[in-house]
């Protein structure tokens, strides 16, 4: 039967889709995924091993494995294999090749047409050094277009879309990051202004600042170990990949644990979901920043977008749609898998290139699921979660200091790239710990916020749309050497307290010294508690969960300075403290203290 493809070569993974009697739906190609890892494995005997065969034959041989090539495109370095010298783009050409052989054995014939997506930023040169690539492959003639129309595409045949209407596009895959802003027109997609992008940046440098993070803590024990041992490159390379696994947990759960299991060394590193937003939220910062410029030179505001799309796979990370809700106010749309948006528009893109008729779309049911790990859909029913624009006051943009550099081995044990660069710093060490057990991370991260003042961020932080009962302070008033405080008085044997005794203002940032009847220390107990701190723009109910007020979670010894003085919502006075439970929920709505907010001057 007649199919058209779509092809996401991704830096990190690829992905395809076919689109058949007005079904797309994206084609497996791993033994058990539907995406593969865009890794090639060179054999002695020439011949090419791709994904995750790659990988394990890579853990062994890793001068042989090549990945993340997709970032030197354009680039007329060669990229040395074992001994041998290879162009970017025959390296594209390698995996473009395989994805559509794989394809058409498995579907028993040739795809009708085919479209391949690539970033939105990419100029002329790389778009011709592209097309090098789809020669080489020798596929046949081949469509290309940018992932944010593949994104757009796609988009428009799962919610109704008329001409005239506006969307933005907010792509951040495992390498890219791509923004642009397209109007719908009768017969498909213009893109308005010029595209941004960042081509260094992804989930791949996300994976990286976990893997630091664990390093530190492991400490010198990591540098201890034979670079030379087989079991010990397999090792690091096992740690790699439950970073990576924490980090996806995170989008879903508010801390995990990672294993550490090296030869000299088992132990379980604790990484919070806020530990990690601080560590990528300079990085997220700049992609909005992109997607303002993008924007700026669409000359669309923010008011005339009708939603702004997330896609690639980083961007289920939930601070991305708090952050760019925070900043343009405008309704988030992001797809059930939104890593699969790109292949799955470029099949439309396949068919509608081969001016094929392509059903018109119909409403979408609101609560279908698509199931991995295939996932596929109806031209007219892919479902989309909608999330409305949040008012989470805007997080500073705040760059993490760099901090001393891995042994090179470290990176050829997973078989990074020679010369890859990590975009978000090393970090430096504070603490590690000692023997087996669970680290208990308590480091704060100096960093410089907005305007070049400094704040610490706090290790753990969760952040949820904004509450606007404020909290009802009834107690004795005090006074100090730094403003007023209204605080409720309970005996301890009552209950957990927590008291602000003094708020100052150092570097742009509130430095707030409190004192507690407990030990605020996150740890391996259960029952531990630990303060949620916030503005009295939120009630004291809703600064956890499942309230909806934003809160920050703090587990470090006195001050906290986890809000800069920038991060003040409109009409706060206050700032409150309350002892909330393991889980994050308030221990005791009654049991709060709040002080008045010190003038900035």
């Amino acid at each position: 039967m007649t199919y058209y493809l779509g092809i996401d070569l991704g830096t990190t993974y690829v992905g395809a889709a076919r689109l058949r009697d007005g079904r797309a739906e994206i084609i497996t190609l791993g033994d058990r995924a539907a995406v593969v890892p865009s890794v090639l494995y060179f054999k002695d005997d020439g011949e090419v091993l791709t994904g995750g065969t790659a990988i394990r034959r890579g853990l062994t041989d890793p001068a042989r494995v090549v990945r993340e090539f997709k970032r030197r495109v354009g680039d007329s370095t060669p990229v040395m294999v074992g001994s041998s010298p290879y162009s970017p783009e025959s390296l594209m050409a390698e995996l473009l090749r395989w994805v559509v052989e794989t394809v058409t054995a498995r579907e028993g014939s040739a795809p009708a047409g085919v479209a391949v997506t690539h970033p939105a930023n990419w100029g002329p040169y790389k778009t011709d050094v592209l097309a090098q690539a789809v020669r080489m492959a020798e596929v046949g003639p081949v469509t290309t277009l940018t992932e944010p129309e593949a994104a757009a595409i796609h988009y428009a045949f799962t919610e109704r879309l008329e001409p005239g209407d506006v969307v933005a596009v907010y792509d951040l895959g495992g390498g890219t990051f791509d923004a642009a802003v397209l109007a719908k027109t009768a017969g498909g997609f213009e893109l308005l202004g010029d595209a941004e992008g960042i081509d260094r940046l992804g989930g791949i440098d996300f994976d990286e600042a976990v893997f630091q993070h664990t390093l530190r803590w492991v400490g010198s024990s990591i540098q201890e170990l034979d670079a030379d041992d087989p079991n010990t490159l397999q090792a690091v390379a096992r740690l790699r990949e439950e970073c990576v696994a924490a980090k996806e947990e995170l989008s879903r759960d508010t801390d995990v644990s990672i294993p550490v299991l090296l030869p000299n060394v088992q132990t379980e590193v604790r990484l919070t979901r806020a530990e990690f937003e601080a560590m990528i939220r300079p990085a997220i910062g700049r992609t909005i920043d992109a997607l303002r410029r993008a924007l700026d030179g669409a000359g669309v505001t923010p008011e005339q977008i009708s939603a702004v799309l997330l896609v690639g796979g980083s961007s289920r990370i939930p601070l991305i749609a708090q952050m760019v809700g925070a900043e343009l106010g405008r309704p988030i749309a992001v797809d059930v898998h939104p890593k699969h948006a790109v292949a799955l528009g470029a099949a439309i893109a396949a068919a509608s290139g081969a001016q094929v008729a392509v059903p018109a779309p119909v409403a979408p049911e609101p609560d279908a699921e698509v199931a991995e790990p295939v996932p596929s859909a109806d031209v007219a029913a892919a479902p989309l979660v909608t999330a409305p624009g949040s008012a989470v006051p805007a997080a500073d943009r705040v760059p993490v200091p760099a901090g001393r550099q891995r042994p090179r081995w470290l990176m050829a044990a997973a078989g990074v790239a020679a010369g890859a660069v990590v975009l978000l710093g090393g970090f430096t060490l504070s603490r590690a710990g000692a023997g087996t057990g669970v680290v208990a991370s308590t480091t704060t991260t100096e960093a410089a916020v907005a305007g070049g003042s400094t704040s610490t961020a706090p290790p753990g932080a969760t952040t949820v749309p904004v509450g606007t009962v404020p909290p009802a302070t009834t107690s004795t008033t005090s006074t100090s050497t730094t403003t007023t405080s209204t605080t409720t008085t309970v005996p301890v044997e009552e209950g957990l307290v927590v008291t602000i005794d003094a708020i100052e203002i150092a570097d742009g940032a509130y430095s707030v010294a409190y004192s507690t009847n407990f030990d605020p220390l996150i740890s391996t107990d259960p029952e531990s508690h630990h303060i949620h701190f916030f503005f009295d723009t939120v009630a004291v109910g809703d600064a956890g969960v499942p309230g909806p007020g934003p809160w920050i979670l703090y587990d470090s010894p006195a001050p906290f300075t986890g809000y800069s003085v920038a991060d003040r919502p409109a009409g706060a006075t206050q700032m409150c403290a309350t002892a909330a439970t393991s889980e994050h929920a308030v221990a005791d709505p009654a049991r709060f203290s709040c002080m008045e907010l010190p003038d900035a001057g």
